[in-house]
């Protein structure tokens, strides 16, 4: 009898020269033990530096469209109008560096505990204030499967969040989920800006993700909603029909029983 031989998963980190931060959700084991569908759902940070072989690459995973959360500032700063990806503005605002910057305007020395506590002041307001970009991808996730990626600009906070509440709506255990969120930090390189006037070990925590960050949010979703099948369901509008047409969409199919 022949051994039976599995087949390679997919990379999850995608190569690209405009991007540091694009990966796909596929792989993670999801509800009744069907994982995630590889090359349908990707994460990323901002797109306005792909090159030719960068598109080329998006066209040969049929990627065809993009979900781009950056503020309207930050969008216009890189923007980006690719052929073959219909963009769709998810816009979230003001982002954490913008709030620091404001308070060192005001002439108050910035430290470590001020970013942690914008950090994670950030992640709650993403869950009070922010809910209804977040229902909006779902509409398009619930409208069709077709590949596509979400994004902010470094692909971590806003993207993170959108991530999490996927994996978690597609029945993804928590710490697969945090092991997605914290992949940042190995993969996501950031143009450093000699104008940047914030203290570099600021900095540092800004653009690096922490598992308080992301609790920050879960906490407030616990608090308000009672959980994130709650928050899902009243906030985000994802009836359990809802919920079961997004995992007919992104999972797998069921292994065969033996």
């Amino acid at each position: 009898m022949s051994k039976h031989t599995p087949h390679p998963q997919p990379a999850r980190s995608i190569s690209l020269q405009g991007t540091s931060n694009f990966r796909d959700l596929g792989g993670y084991k999801g509800f009744e033990g069907r994982t995630v569908r590889w090359r349908a759902l990707f994460r990323s940070d901002h797109l306005a530096n792909l090159n030719a072989q960068d598109l080329a690459q998006l066209h040969a995973l049929n990627i065809s469209r993009s979900f781009d959360f950056r503020g309207v500032q930050e969008s216009a700063a890189q923007s980006y109008d690719w052929p073959a990806l219909q963009r769709f503005s998810l816009s979230i605002e003001p982002t954490v560096v913008q709030r620091l910057q404001v308070q060192q305007k005001s002439g108050v020395a910035l430290s470590k505990a001020d970013a942690l506590d914008a950090m994670q002041t950030t992640y709650r307001d993403f869950v009070r204030t922010d809910s209804d970009r977040f229902a909006q991808l779902f509409e398009h996730l619930l409208a069709n499967n077709q590949p596509l990626v979400f994004h902010c600009t470094a692909g971590k906070d806003r993207t993170g969040l959108a991530a999490a509440l996927i994996l978690h709506a597609l029945g993804v255990c928590e710490a697969d989920i945090l092991q997605d969120y914290l992949l940042t930090n190995a993969l996501y390189k950031r143009v450093h800006s000699a104008s940047s006037t914030i203290d570099p070990e600021v900095m540092a925590i800004i653009w690096q993700v922490q598992e308080g960050f992301l609790q920050a949010s879960l906490e407030v979703i616990e608090a308000e909603y009672g959980g994130v099948a709650n928050y899902l369901r009243e906030r985000l509008g994802l009836t359990p029909a809802a919920v079961h047409q997004l995992r007919s969409l992104y999972l797998a199919s069921a292994a065969p029983s033996i």
